[in-house]
């Protein structure tokens, strides 16, 4: 089943994890048959043992479930935590788990950083909120600004072929040279879709390393050229490749009101000072730049002029870009526009500085220097990380992954 636009879906937007966990874990505890989880963070947190327990409850009920997580962005949960679900029949697979060096994890490129879930076939959740006590609004200053989405209608039928497809990937033979080459697609049957739930066009976009290493941005760049009126985007993570930069100049140039909100307190520092790197280059060509202050801004969302959306995982840089496997959810529909729209507004009058040409005044050789070099750097990184080993992508049962990580449990600072 190729991923293509269907019509008849209803997006319902939550913001947040105060508004996403409560409406994941009562579809849960509301599965009869099914349930496909997938995400980048699980940690041992209330949250964590929240989703737990919804699992556990659905798996004693008969429901088969599948969850997978990253063995980069999910190192820390203990033994007992996994053998409590593995033990009610929950399978848990860990996405590409590598042994440590020196006490380190090795595997920090090409993650597994989507957040899937889909229930029973009928309802799919797609975005950027990790399953971390981090993402509810009474975490405290640090607490992230976060957006998912809950899908309703024929796209979730695509959904679940994609979710059971990578269970196939992760678990098949090894492939033969032409798939590690061009890639391979499991032959998964194709699922009927379900009946019209609301109006909204809408298309699954994934971004892997074979056959879709760049989907996910070519939406982005093909949006912003075609935009009219505006384009606002709010993205955690800043640092986009040359042809997506250009656009939103050319953009700019030509009438289009182009804003962005990235982060202003940001989760780690080095987030803002790439961002800021851009900064002169974009406001010269009249894009408006606006940080978020309030508290670390997590989200990957957009809209262009009335009609199109997108939310999801992927970030605008080099990870997200040319590196994670992600997922976006791309949305035409003029009610789910003008919701986001205006809810970033608000987000740009009351919880946002607005970054003038002013503020960042670019004078003397090493700023021109440095110029030079972030251009060529954001010219060309896409094809420098792509020279970085492939592998077909590995789902471990979790006693394996905790055998190899040595059972050390130190946490590191993560993109997420």
């Amino acid at each position: 089943m190729k991923n293509r636009w269907v019509s008849g879906n209803r997006v319902t937007l939550l913001i947040n994890g105060d508004a996403y966990f409560p409406r994941v874990f009562e579809c849960i505890a509301a599965a009869e048959h099914e349930v496909l989880l997938e995400t980048f963070i699980l940690f041992e947190d209330k949250v964590g043992l929240a989703l737990q327990a919804a699992l556990l409850g659905a798996a004693r009920r008969g429901v088969q479930i599948d969850i997978t997580i990253d063995g980069y962005g999910s190192p820390d949960l203990s033994p007992a935590f996994i053998s409590a679900l593995t033990q009610a029949g929950v399978r848990v697979h860990v996405f590409d788990p590598s042994p440590r060096l020196w006490g380190y994890r090795t595997n920090m490129f090409r993650r597994m950083h989507r957040k899937i879930v889909v229930v029973d076939g009928s309802r799919a959740f797609v975005g950027g909120i990790n399953y971390s006590d981090d993402h509810l609004v009474d975490f405290g200053p640090t607490a992230k600004q976060d957006y998912a989405i809950e899908i309703e209608g024929p796209l979730v039928s695509h959904i679940q072929h994609f979710a059971r497809s990578q269970l196939l990937i992760g678990q098949g033979e090894p492939p033969r040279l032409r798939d590690r080459l061009f890639g391979h697609e499991p032959d998964v049957p194709a699922l009927p879709e379900l009946p019209a739930a609301g109006k909204a066009v809408a298309l699954l976009v994934t971004r892997d390393n074979r056959q879709h290493k760049s989907d996910i941005e070519r939406h982005y760049r093909v949006a912003i050229r075609t935009a009219r009126h505006r384009v606002l985007i709010a993205n955690a993570y800043f640092f986009p490749g040359y042809r997506l930069l250009k656009q939103l100049r050319k953009a700019a140039q030509r009438g289009v009101d182009v804003r962005l909100i990235l982060q202003g307190e940001p989760d780690m520092p080095i987030v803002k000072v790439a961002a800021g790197l851009l900064y002169h280059h974009l406001l010269s060509a009249g894009v408006k730049i606006y940080e978020y202050s309030e508290r670390p801004l997590h989200g990957k969302v957009a809209l262009t002029d009335n009609a199109w959306s997108t939310v999801g995982s992927s970030n605008l840089d080099p990870l997200s870009l040319a590196l994670n496997l992600e997922a976006n959810v791309i949305i035409r529909d003029t009610a789910f526009n003008q919701l986001l729209g205006e809810h970033l507004a608000q987000l740009m009058q009351n919880s946002c500085k607005q970054i003038l040409i002013g503020d960042v005044a670019e004078t003397g050789l090493w700023v021109r220097l440095r110029s030079f070099l972030v251009f060529h750097l954001l010219r060309h990184y896409p094809a420098w990380f792509g020279w970085l080993p492939v592998h077909t992508p590995r789902l471990t049962l979790p006693d394996q992954a905790l055998a190899q990580s040595g059972g050390d449990r130190v946490n590191e600072g993560r993109v997420s």
